[in-house]
């Protein structure tokens, strides 16, 4: 039995019956008969009334309200609340006062006063809303004064919002398991709806990386030492998930963690601080000078004639001269260039047995 169909039933019984009352009062002095189909009408019309009006003013607007809060970040409902009720403090103090002055100000004055302090209340602990609750986080302990400044560094009240891309890339996971990111990683619904709808693809292998980004996810919320957070909020007029992603970094004035090229250009040039995965992935290579010796496993023949190809553990292609007598072999090799390219570093040896 739906919300809708009960509140009908009890508009009709409760409108019916108020309005057979209203036409009783209505036909009094009028003859028995008539006042009496007087009331029967009005009763009548009046839970008919009831049947069909009732959930447009009930139900129903208090299901968009509803939906409304829903898209509203918790700690924005936080502070709004707390906004609310330090604003009507304030004009409970400023009632009195204004009450004393001559009329007619003094009645329309406080409840004026009423009003607009406390929607400026409201706007104000919403605007400012991420300071607030930095400062109350900073000054709060979390789990015992031992730990308090351990867990203030670790987490100093940042917010960093999650794409898409990055967790299905899934080096985040090992990244937050290290502790070189602080804050609160924050992933709105509308990406863990992005990522459930790339699970649930046709496509073999874009429901492989879709189920991959969900096991990551969870496995954040399990292992990380960095909290993990999945807000409802949402930003209307846009639908893409990318536009979504910069509206919020401006708005909360955090920076959004990805490895998206395109949202990470985007980004920066709407002034949105950006954390790129593949930037930091380079930038954590190890730096290797001509001249100097590493091992390297030969894998595969080079696109020129006796060239090795082999990689380093991040990742690193090194080309080895004359490496294609070293296949399936572990051999020392001296650098002799290293290229950075687009695609990233890029280092040229030749065996160490040629170069004595």
């Amino acid at each position: 039995m739906s919300a809708d169909f009960i509140a009908r039933i009890v508009g009709m019984f409760v409108i019916g019956i108020a309005a057979t009352y209203w036409g009783a009062s209505l036909g009094m002095g009028m003859p028995d008969a008539s006042a009496t189909l007087y009331a029967v009408v009005m009763g009548l019309l009046g839970a008919l009334m009831g049947l069909v009006l009732t959930p447009y003013v009930t139900t129903r607007p208090a299901r968009t309200l509803r939906a409304l809060m829903g898209r509203v970040a918790a700690q924005t409902l936080v502070a709004g609340m707390i906004g609310l009720i330090v604003g009507l403090v304030i004009a409970s103090l400023l009632a009195f006062p204004l009450s004393l002055l001559p009329s007619p100000f003094g009645e329309i004055l406080p409840f004026m006063g009423v009003l607009f302090i406390s929607y400026f209340g409201v706007a104000v602990f919403i605007m400012r809303q991420n300071d607030i609750f930095a400062v109350l986080r900073s000054r709060l302990p979390r789990r015992g004064s031992d730990e308090s400044s351990d867990d203030d560094g670790a987490h100093d009240g940042r917010t960093i919002l999650m794409d898409t891309s990055v967790i299905i890339d899934g080096r985040i996971a090992d990244i937050a398991r290290t502790g070189f990111l602080s804050g609160v990683l924050l992933i709105p619904r509308f990406v863990l709806n992005e990522l459930q709808h790339i699970a649930d693809s046709a496509d073999g292998l874009r429901r492989q990386r879709g189920r991959r980004g969900m096991e990551i996810l969870s496995q954040l919320q399990k292992d990380s030492t960095i909290p993990v957070q999945i807000s409802d909020i949402d930003v209307e007029g846009t639908r893409e998930v990318d536009d979504k992603l910069v509206i919020l970094g401006r708005q909360l004035k955090c920076p959004i963690l990805t490895n998206d090229y395109n949202l990470n250009r985007v980004a920066e040039l709407q002034g949105v601080p950006v954390l790129n995965i593949n930037e930091l992935a380079n930038a954590v290579k190890a730096i290797l000078l001509p001249g100097e010796s590493l091992q390297v496993s030969v894998i595969q023949e080079g696109k020129e004639n006796r060239q090795g190809v082999g990689y380093l553990d991040d990742g690193t292609m090194v080309v080895v001269e004359d490496g294609a007598h070293f296949l399936h072999r572990d051999i020392s090799v001296i650098v002799t260039k290293v290229l950075q390219t687009a695609a990233g570093r890029m280092i040229f040896a030749r065996p160490e047995e040629k170069a004595l």
